[in-house]
């Protein structure tokens, strides 16, 4: 059994209303050392697969096929084995 941890974030080139939303609350608030805000999403997925190297790769296709639109985003992500789940 793996765990995916994966981040997806805007490319540095595309605008980002959500974090200038956020931004601006924070400032609001009185964090006026926050200089800029980028949002993303943060996705575990728990997956099983033969090695790690298997459950990598099937982790990058799901990035590349739904989890990220390559045009406006980047991804990266860490995969880690866990222990086996216990009967339910």
């Amino acid at each position: 059994m793996y765990l995916a941890k994966i981040y997806v974030t805007l490319k540095p080139t595309v605008n980002d209303p959500q974090g200038l939303t956020i931004r601006g609350a924070l400032k609001t608030l009185g964090f006026d050392s926050v200089v800029d805000v980028r949002a993303g999403k943060y996705i575990e997925i728990k997956l099983s697969g033969d090695s790690l190297d298997a459950a990598q790769q099937t982790v990058k296709e799901m990035c590349r096929q739904l989890l990220a639109n390559p045009v406006i985003e980047t991804y990266r992500f860490e995969v880690q084995e866990t222990a086996q789940p216990g009967p339910q």
